[in-house]
């Protein structure tokens, strides 16, 4: 389905702020959608008037829809829908007509249209399913003429609000809690679910009738409020904003929308959520999140001991055979210990695997007493992998720069180790190349009695579910060795 920008970009003469204004009524508009009871269609007109496009469209989450077609982008020539062109030639809401029938469904049509300064931009079109219309209740009275209050806004340009949009991701919608307020701050309606909320709060009789803003403020402590003019501004309904406090393991997000049909304040909507079950359950996200860095953070110093230790015992051995097999050991170590570090520091299960790389290039030289004599270089990146993935990987490419490290330069000589990582279609494939000494003639992968060899085998293809291949290297890295590592990554 195109976007809203697509269509308006193919199709219309609308310039970058007028789209931006189309942009926040859409940010918005499920709020009239379930106030409406009703399924919304943005229509923008063709740039060569020959008719409007539906750039957009809402549906309610308080009733029944009335359009069981996704309508965005498609085209309807002037003519066809008398209210469509009468609205946005008149620049008026258009009721009048008999109700459509759509699969059965009677539907009624209102054309409501979208100005912005002395401009209309587009039409929206309000369709409601008659299906089983029945006498309604006091909350849909509520819900109606706060939205026939907004719709009016939206014809003389005053709705959206330029920076009314919330930024929280759990903003409350329609139907968490409805309160409407008139224009000194009352309340002269507060739905069931509102009600409730203010119960929590320690309401013990009715919200209407009662300044929501004084009720407020005897309900909840003043070092549990906002400051003085956020809880006024929004629960007296005077401006477009949020806010959000707690009060006795009660929390609350509450957004307020002034009410300006004809430009002057007549009320104001207050739309508010409990949110107590999602603030627990964040708090605890974030307990576990640091019980995880803390458990990583010790795992990382019990290995860099662990790695201490064998490195004592290495030096206090006559064997060299002895020695050498320790030393290897603290680099596998130091290798997991590198990722345990940097998960230590992460806020989520994932690494940025490029520093670990890099880490294990260093190290892997500095142990080996080559110093600046192997330069390690990475070309490419290896992105963010999942904790389950990059502590193999990190052991593979340590055994890898290890191999190459010990056996491509005989001591005194240098030289280059490319390290290679692409990501493509949800897989991960490195090269390590280096120029040194080369495979021992008829070296057959298979047959090695390598340890590390055996390690990076087992690794690549039992724990990471990957592939393994070794040969000589490619131009310009020519006489030395190549190995490919292949592995499936999310």
């Amino acid at each position: 389905m195109p976007t809203l920008d697509e269509i308006a970009s193919a199709h219309t003469d609308l310039d970058a702020d007028e789209l931006a204004w189309l942009h926040l009524l859409v940010a918005d508009w499920q709020i009239i959608a379930d106030l409406s009871f009703a399924d919304l269609v943005l229509w923008l007109p063709d740039r060569e008037g020959r008719g409007f496009w539906a750039g957009a469209q809402q549906r309610p989450t308080t009733g029944p829809t009335a359009l069981l077609d996704d309508v965005a982008g498609t085209f309807i020539p002037i003519g066809r829908r008398a209210m469509l062109d009468m609205a946005f030639s008149q620049g008026r809401v258009v009721r009048e007509g008999d109700p459509e029938w759509v699969y059965d469904v009677p539907v009624r049509v209102e054309t409501i249209p979208v100005r912005r300064g002395e401009r209309v931009l587009a039409v929206v079109a309000r369709n409601t399913n008659l299906l089983g219309v029945r006498t309604p209740s006091l909350l849909e009275l509520s819900y109606i003429q706060a939205a026939s209050d907004l719709t009016r806004m939206i014809t003389h340009g005053l709705f959206p609000v330029p920076g009314q949009r919330s930024d929280h991701a759990d903003t409350p919608r329609v139907g968490d809690g409805f309160i409407r307020l008139d224009a000194a701050g009352r309340v002269v309606y507060a739905s069931p679910n509102a009600l409730s909320v203010y119960r929590r709060l320690g309401l013990t009789g009715d919200l209407v009738g009662n300044q929501l803003v004084e009720l407020t403020r005897q309900l909840v402590p003043p070092r549990n409020r906002p400051d003085e003019e956020t809880i006024s501004a929004v629960l007296g309904g005077q401006v477009a904003r949020d806010t959000e406090f707690a009060s006795d393991g009660v929390a609350l997000i509450l957004r307020s929308l002034p009410l300006r049909p004809m430009g002057e304040l007549v009320g104001g909507l207050i739309l508010l959520r409990d949110v107590t079950d999602l603030r627990r359950r964040d708090r605890e996200l974030v307990t576990k999140d640091a019980t995880i860095r803390e458990i990583h953070h010790r795992v990382k110093n019990n290995l860099q001991t662990v790695a201490a230790l064998l490195r004592l015992q290495a030096r206090r051995m006559d064997n060299p055979d002895a020695r050498a097999a320790l030393e290897e050991a603290v680099r596998r170590v130091g290798s997991i210990a590198i990722v345990h570090e940097t998960l230590s520091q992460a806020v989520e299960e994932h690494v940025p695997f490029d520093e670990i790389a890099d880490r294990l290039g260093r190290m892997v030289t500095d142990v080996g007493g080559l110093g600046d004599a192997v330069e390690v270089r990475r070309e490419g990146s290896f992105g963010v992998l999942v904790s389950e993935v990059a502590t193999p990987l990190a052991m593979v490419l340590t055994e890898v720069l290890q191999n190459a490290v010990e056996h491509a330069y005989s001591v005194g000589n240098g030289g280059r180790i490319r390290v290679e990582a692409r990501r493509l279609v949800g897989r991960l494939h490195v090269t390590v190349e280096d120029d040194g000494a080369g495979l021992p003639e008829g070296f057959d992968l298979d047959a090695s009695s390598s340890l590390g060899l055996s390690i990076v085998r087992t690794l690549v293809e039992s724990e990471l579910d990957g592939q393994l291949s070794l040969g000589p290297a490619h131009a310009p890295l020519t006489g030395g060795t190549r190995v490919e590592i292949d592995v499936p990554v999310s």
